[in-house]
C-alpha cells in the first residue's frame, strides 16, 4: 500500500528503461462490490482470498474458474491491506492498514479467531514457523503472532529493528514481507527507499538486498526468485538474489494492460495473481470496479 508518488524522476525513468518482455496475456477476475482492493493470499487448491481495503471485507474465490464472492463481511471500522493463508492451521491473517491492528480468521468458515492491536500502519504479513510477522509502515518495528499447530494463537511480541530497514523517512516505509526457506531471514520491501532488505527474525538487525525498485509495494519469494510488485509504474519484477541476500539479477520484467496500480500479488503454479489497487484514481480509490489480474510468472 503506497498511494503517493514521492520517488525522484530520475529513478523513475531508470525503472521504465528495465529490461522488458512482451505483455503477457492476462485474465481479470472480478470482485463483485469491492469498493477498494489491496491484498491476496492463495489457500488449498485453487482457492484465493482478497481484501476490500478501506471495508476490511474478505472476497473468496476460485483462480481457476475465474470467480470471487463475499466471504467475510467485515464489522464496521476494519481495514483489510495484506493477506496469508497458512495451509496447516487453515487460518487466515489479515493486516488491519491504518487501524493498526492485525485480525485472524478461519479460512474455511470466516469466523473471527483472534484481534491484535498494534498501533501504526499495519501493512502485510507472512506466515512463518510457528505464526506469522506483520510490517509497520510508519514505525521500525515488526510484529510476530505466535500459533500453536492447532491453530491457537498466543501473545504477540515486538522486535525493534536497527540498520537500513529501520529508516522511517517516508509516508509509507516497511511495507511487503517474505521469510527465506528455511525460515532464518525475513526479506522486508521498504516503499520509501525504494529497496529490499533482509531482517533477522531474533535480533532485527537489517542489511540491504541490493536491488534497486522504485514503488516497491508487495513481495513474493519463491526459492532464490523474488516477484517486486512496482505499483505507480504498472510492473512486477523478478529477481534472482544472490545465496547470501547481498545482491540480485534483473531476470523478468512482467507487464500487462490489465495492471491499473498494482498492489500485492500470489504465486499459483505457473501464474501470478496480482491485484489493482487503482490509487491513482485517489485515496481512497474511487473506482467502479476492483479485480485480480492473472499473468504468467
Amino acid at each position: 500500500m503506497r498511494p503517493r508518488v514521492l520517488l525522484a524522476t530520475g529513478v523513475l525513468v531508470a525503472a521504465l528503461a528495465a529490461p522488458a518482455t512482451a505483455a503477457p496475456a492476462s485474465e481479470l477476475i472480478v470482485l463483485p462490490g469491492a469498493t477498494s482492493a489491496e491484498g491476496i493470499a492463495v489457500g488449498r487448491g485453487a482457492t484465493f482470498f482478497a481484501g476490500d481495503l478501506f471495508k476490511g471485507d474478505i472476497y473468496r474465490g476460485d483462480l481457476q474458474r475465474g470467480t470471487a464472492e463475499l466471504f467475510i463481511s467485515a464489522p464496521a471500522g476494519r481495514m483489510a491491506a495484506g493477506l496469508k493463508f497458512d495451509d496447516a492451521t487453515q487460518l487466515l491473517f489479515v493486516a488491519g492498514g491504518f487501524t493498526g491492528q492485525a485480525y485472524l480468521y478461519d479460512g474455511v468458515t470466516g469466523a473471527e479467531v483472534a484481534t491484535y492491536q498494534f498501533g501504526g500502519l499495519i501493512n502485510d504479513v507472512v506466515v512463518a514457523r510457528g505464526g506469522a510477522w506483520f510490517t509497520d509502515s510508519v514505525q521500525p518495528k515488526l510484529y510476530f503472532v505466535p500459533v500453536s499447530e492447532t491453530g491457537v494463537p498466543g501473545p504477540a511480541r515486538v522486535l525493534n529493528l536497527s540498520g537500513p530497514a529501520a529508516d522511517i523517512t517516508g509516508d509509507f516505509n516497511l511495507n511487503g514481507i517474505e521469510v527465506t526457506p528455511d525460515g532464518k531471514t525475513l526479506l522486508v520491501a521498504h516503499s520509501a527507499n525504494a529497496a529490499v532488505y533482509t531482517v533477522d527474525p531474533v535480533s532485527g538487525a537489517s542489511a540491504d538486498v541490493g536491488i534497486e525498485v522504485p514503488f516497491v509495494d508487495g513481495i513474493v519469494l519463491e526459492g532464490s526468485h523474488l516477484w517486486v510488485v512496482q505499483n505507480f509504474i504498472n510492473q512486477v519484477t523478478r529477481w534472482q538474489l544472490s545465496p547470501d541476500l547481498t545482491a540480485g539479477s534483473l531476470e523478468k520484467t512482467i507487464t500487462s494492460p490489465q495492471f491499473h496500480v498494482p498492489t500485492t500479488a500470489a504465486l499459483h503454479g505457473n501464474q501470478l495473481a496480482v491485484v489493482n489497487g487503482k490509487f491513482d484514481t485517489g485515496f481512497p480509490p474511487t473506482a467502479d470496479q476492483y479485480e485480480v489480474v492473472l499473468v504468467g510468472k
